[in-house]
């Protein structure tokens, strides 16, 4: 059994830590070191909730309600455990690599640093935990504005314009779509509540259900489905610690886990699967996988190619979730954690490689894998995992993926996955032919080796994660199963 106010603790101490951490500023190891308490403590919390959800517990707590139908209400099932695991796993690896980091690199204000990263992290918890479509907007917004002060930390002209489309195009999506699309179904299903099934049915009309369902996925901007992406690469004007959190821990997970959700506790696999119209957005997310993928193969800064392929990385979630199908289903949830493990990697190597040898474009890389052939390894392990080949955990997931296509007899699906996982070849594989196999081409401005330990550390943790969740996927398979009610 799991009592009700378990579910505010992953909430309530990473608002706890950030406070203090503000207090602590002027002692850097003990701040840092509250930051890292706070993520292991979570960590296990979450992990001492697993077993009992994987048996079918689903703890529920309504904390405040304001009119009928609407309350501020938590509930921890399979997927939000799901997301809460990936989080908070990597809250205490990201605050090492961030320990690393933010010092190599002499950044200023790192106490407001970690404060924010420790408060998105609490929203990104209220997220998994929400229990209904009024619970989640307000720790969606609440995400948004907390991720705001991180990407605009430089505080020049750069930061500032790249923060003004973050928050621009997420917050207007959000509100010019998400929101009236909530109000909509409260209004014709009488609350909001996440129910196995859906609660739409019976409700709206099969022309009301596509347009709704266009309004939540464009509405949910986090998810990056074109044309709500520009945000991603505008972004990356912010500190590496901040990227690998966007891209990998908390914003766009937050998106690809509202689309999820939506699909199966709002909308309902089997209704979604009546509606014809549906598939304009599996050809819509198909289209952005490509596209993408396409804009990917053109970049030269390591971090701007990264965003795209987490555009398209993304999509293939969106993409799965619409497919509708069991095995598509679990493909999406498990793609959750598979480009989380994967792509945080990818950001810790790009950081890493900044840090040490002050390079960011794919054309300086040549023969650094032999400076830095840890890293340059951990970078491989992160590509092939985005490309989907064993022993990977982005096999994994793509494996349900096609699976779940061929359950529906959705060739378009199929095509798209053939062709991306071509492109994401085209652009990872010769990132690791140019480190290990070409000679050096710019030389450092200074002699250097692996990042410091903290970096490499978390570096390769993520990485040997990625290669363990190809090996150990049955528990997690299992739980994702009774999402589906799957035997």
């Amino acid at each position: 059994m799991i009592e009700p106010m378990y579910l505010l603790w992953p909430m309530a101490l990473p608002v706890l830590a950030a406070g203090a951490m503000a207090l602590l500023g002027r002692w850097p190891n003990a701040r840092d070191a509250v930051a890292l308490l706070a993520g292991v403590m979570v960590f296990g919390i979450v992990l001492a909730g697993f077993e009992p959800v994987l048996h079918g517990a689903r703890p529920e707590l309504q904390l405040w309600q304001i009119a009928p139908g609407l309350t501020i209400k938590f509930v921890l099932e399979p997927l939000g455990m799901l997301f809460l695991l990936l989080a908070s796993l990597l809250w205490p690896i990201a605050t090492v690599y961030s320990i690393g980091y933010m010092r190599g690199n002499s950044e200023s204000n790192q106490t407001r640093f970690f404060a924010f990263f420790a408060l998105s992290l609490a929203a990104t918890f209220g997220i998994a935990l929400a229990g209904n479509l009024l619970t989640l907007f307000v720790f969606y917004e609440l995400l948004t504005l907390l991720t705001f002060p991180l990407v605009t930390h430089a505080g020049n002209s750069a930061a500032r314009a790249g923060g003004r489309t973050y928050l621009g195009i997420l917050m207007g999506s959000s509100v010019l779509l998400f929101l009236p699309a909530i109000v909509w179904i409260h209004f014709a299903a009488g609350h909001t509540d996440f129910v196995a099934g859906g609660i739409l049915a019976g409700h709206v009309s099969e022309t009301g259900a596509a347009l709704l369902l266009l309004l939540c996925v464009l509405g949910v901007g986090k998810a990056a489905v074109m044309p709500m992406h520009r945000w991603l690469p505008a972004a990356m004007v912010a500190p590496t610690p901040v990227s690998a959190l966007l891209h990998a821990v908390a914003v766009v997970k937050a998106g690809v886990f509202t689309v999820t959700k939506l699909v199966i506790y709002t909308f309902g696999t089997e209704f979604l699967a009546s509606i014809p119209a549906e598939r304009l957005m599996v050809y819509l997310a198909g289209f952005t996988v490509i596209a993408a993928s396409a804009v990917a193969l053109r970049q030269d800064n390591i971090k701007r190619l990264l965003a795209y392929s987490t555009i398209g990385q993304l999509s293939y979630i969106v993409l799965a979730a619409l497919v509708l199908t069991p095995l598509s289903e679990i493909g999406a949830a498990v793609h959750i954690v598979a480009h989380g493990f994967g792509k945080i990697t990818l950001f810790f190597v790009a950081g890493a490689i900044y840090v040490t040898a002050k390079k960011t474009e794919v054309s300086q890389l040549d023969g650094i894998g032999h400076r830095m052939p840890w890293t340059m390894t951990a970078f491989a392990v992160g590509a092939l995992s985005m490309i989907g080949v064993p022993p990977t955990a982005g096999f994994v997931s793509k494996w349900y993926m096609i699976a779940g296509a061929f359950q529906n007899d959705l060739y378009f699906v199929l095509g798209v996955l053939v062709i991306s996982t071509a492109l994401n070849a085209a652009y990872f594989l010769p990132i690791i032919h140019r480190a290990f196999l070409r000679p050096e081409n710019v030389p450092p401005k200074r002699e250097h080796g692996e990042a410091a330990w903290p970096m490499a550390a978390a570096l390769v943790t993520t990485a040997t994660l990625t290669i363990a969740l190809f090996v150990f996927n049955g528990t997690l398979v299992a739980l994702e199963k009774s999402l589906v009610n799957l035997p």
